[in-house]
């Protein structure tokens, strides 16, 4: 289990959509290669340094360092082994251990060049800061992408090495120290430059994969993006096809303006509609899809009769066009899948366009099941397009 955090001292720091914040993690725990590598390069020389000085500092420190680069492996098996199942809180979570974890190694790594320049142990100091430097190496080619996880653990590795330096009474070191200081900076500049690009990457990715799956006038899924949740549908739901009533009379007097003002007014409606675990979408002009998942049985029947009889009522409340009351209306077709039955996409579709057309043709305004032909569910709103009296 994953320790609880006070995830809000660190919102600044994380991105604001949840699938580039898990496409960032799930990189940062891609580097099990690099960590694995560091980690055994380190305690094979922390462990060479203990046997050569027989120092009981050196074995502490090994000691660590083998702890937290065994701990930082099996975080990020563990990572791969779960991360399908995570939420956006789990994902935020595993991106802070990530850096707790690095910043814990650093600190250990840190501590063994501190040690070495603490008993003068010059080899031993050449040793330590060549792996010091290999892990900066490794974290900036891996983390990068995350610059707050750079610079939390670089300051960990190099601020022990640089108070050892201020504390040896050579020159040479106290300059070293203040380079050391300057050689932040660099990784600090360039970690936020390669974020930077790297996720604006991300993001192009992800505009260009929206608009694909996505109306550009009312924000809903299009036709791709909803065939894509139709066929990904499991388990009990309903499919109801919404075509306006009286939009095209509106959109004819007041012009396309006023109708997309409209249209993207109905969106709204719909989404609301169909609430959190529902979707709604434009098929396509002024007809739209509801799809929903229902209870089994007789319950879900009503549910969806429900739900599309309020998609209806809905939309014939007047809307405003320029401080203008506007009424439409609209026609409602559904059908229900019980999850035991296969239907293909295609077959959905065609039975609910049925149901659809059936509406239409008994005078629009209603609500038609399927599997009621001779009983539509009726609107008791007005459902004529036009501008009703201020």
């Amino acid at each position: 289990m994953v320790p609880r955090m006070p995830l809000s001292l660190f919102t600044r720091f994380l991105h604001p959509d949840p699938r580039i914040r898990r496409e960032l993690v799930e990189l940062l725990y891609s580097s099990l290669p690099q960590v694995a590598a560091i980690g055994v390069t380190s305690v094979t020389g922390a462990v060479a340094l203990t046997l050569i000085s027989g120092d009981i500092g050196y074995a502490v420190i090994s000691a660590a360092i083998a702890i937290f680069a065994t701990a930082r492996v099996f975080s990020l098996l563990r990572y791969k082994a779960r991360a399908a199942n995570f939420n956006d809180a789990d994902v935020v979570r595993w991106e802070f251990l990530y850096a707790a974890g690095a910043s814990a190694f650093s600190l250990a790594l840190g501590a063994l060049s501190f040690r070495a320049l603490w008993l003068g142990d010059a080899a031993g100091a050449w040793i330590a800061f060549g792996l010091a430097m290999s892990y900066c190496v490794g974290m900036v080619s891996r983390a990068a992408i995350r610059p707050w996880i750079i610079l939390t653990a670089s300051a960990m590795l190099l601020i022990p090495i640089s108070t050892a330096g201020l504390m040896r009474p050579e020159l040479a070191y106290k300059i070293g120290a203040g380079m050391l200081v300057l050689f932040w900076l660099t990784l600090r500049e360039a970690s936020k430059h390669l974020s930077a690009a790297f996720i604006e990457r991300l993001e192009a990715k992800h505009r260009l994969s929206r608009q694909a799956t996505h109306d550009f006038l009312t924000d809903l899924p299009n036709r791709a993006g909803f065939l894509e949740a139709l066929a990904d549908m499991r388990g009990s739901f309903t499919l109801i096809a919404v075509d306006l009533d009286g939009f095209k009379p509106i959109n004819d007097r007041h012009g396309h303006h006023a109708g997309d003002d409209l249209l993207r007014q109905v969106a709204a409606r719909l989404k609301a509609c169909a609430g959190s675990d529902g979707i709604a979408a434009r098929f396509g002009g002024d007809e739209f899809m509801l799809l929903k998942p229902i209870t089994e049985g007789d319950p879900g029947r009503d549910e969806a009769l429900q739900l599309a009889r309020g998609a209806v009522l809905d939309l014939s409340t007047p809307f405003l066009l320029s401080d203008l009351p506007v009424r439409i209306g609209a026609s409602a077709g559904l059908v229900i899948s019980d999850g035991t039955t296969a239907h293909t996409t295609t077959q959905l579709l065609e039975r609910v366009d049925r149901a659809l057309y059936a509406a239409k043709r008994s005078g629009g305004g209603c609500a038609r099941p399927e599997a009621d032909a001779d009983h539509p569910v009726t609107s008791t709103a007005a459902t004529q397009g036009g501008l009703s009296a201020a």
